[in-house]
């Protein structure tokens, strides 16, 4: 090593340019191979159908991500012909789950909402007064930008035993310590990550409250009819469960908010006939529909 490094200081300044434009040039050969194979062996899909990227199945509910069990949840609702593709590719943004249609791509669920409803007329929120409808997008808010990072603190953080992380992402020691010290520093910078995890769990319960005295002994979120808010509220429940590893609270639903539970069993009757069929039982499958 030494002489590599003397040898390297005895190059003249031409020299040492040279060795650099090469190295430059050779990351980009590279880059352009890679990008080139890409584009040739780019998949072409079937037109008019929705083309949902995301991560594989999960092992007791369709997907361990909220917003991939959301937005298939929505396809389902809104009858809409669509195709999982779960290679785990990011989108523009660097996020999962999205969208392509007829070409176009469209990332973040809730925009990929949007836009298909816009370009497919949809609206599974007719039924709706404008107060309703103030009501339900409150009612979201919470649920995806503040219980959402409590579990996530839960699942990621505080939670030892990792056991159904490590084989449903199928994750090794390092890649496991870099998410969580990743994830850390997120709810840092979001402001949940400051608090103890007795101060979070208390605002974790207050959530689940909150919407298990919304909900009573209504069938769906607004009513006896689902409407588009019921994707978001059923996609985090579902991971709260099927996937909640809190210690001493992986049976919160049934054992505190009956409601809530009985609510995720009616989501899944209506929308997910074929569960069973969609979950990998602590394995890993594609599945497409």
């Amino acid at each position: 090593m030494e002489t590599l490094v003397n040898a390297y200081r005895d190059m003249d300044t031409s020299q040492k340019v040279l060795h650099a434009v090469g190295g430059v040039v050779a990351v980009v050969s590279v880059v352009g191979i890679r990008k080139l194979y890409h584009k040739e062996t780019k998949k072409e899909y079937p037109r008019d159908t929705v083309i949902h990227h995301q991560i594989g199945r999960g092992p007791y509910a369709p997907s361990m991500t909220p917003f991939a069990v959301k937005l298939e949840t929505y396809l389902r609702m809104a009858s809409i012909p669509y195709q999982n593709v779960h290679r785990g590719q990011r989108s523009s943004k660097g996020k999962l789950t999205w969208i392509e249609y007829n070409g176009q791509a469209v990332a973040d669920s809730t925009l990929c909402i949007e836009f298909l409803n816009k370009k497919l007329g949809v609206n599974l929120n007719r039924n709706l007064s404008p107060a309703d409808r103030g009501v339900a997008q409150a009612m979201q808010v919470m649920v995806e930008e503040h219980m959402y990072w409590c579990r996530v603190l839960f699942r990621w953080v505080y939670n030892n035993d990792k056991s159904i992380l490590i084989k449903a992402f199928k994750l090794g020691t390092f890649r496991l310590w870099s998410i969580q010290r990743k994830l850390k520093n997120v709810t840092w910078s979001q402001g949940l990550g400051r608090h103890t995890e007795e101060e979070v769990t208390e605002m974790f319960k207050k959530d689940l409250q909150s919407l298990s005295d919304f909900i009573g002994m209504k069938k769906f979120l607004m009513g006896d009819e689902p409407c588009e808010t019921d994707c978001a509220v059923f996609g985090q429940l579902s991971q709260v469960y099927w996937h909640f590893t809190a210690s001493g609270h992986e049976n919160i639903l049934k054992d505190k908010y009956s409601n809530l539970a009985a609510y995720c069993e009616r989501m899944k009757e209506t929308f997910w006939p074929d569960w069973d069929q969609c979950i990998t039982h602590g394995g890993t499958r594609e599945a497409t529909k």
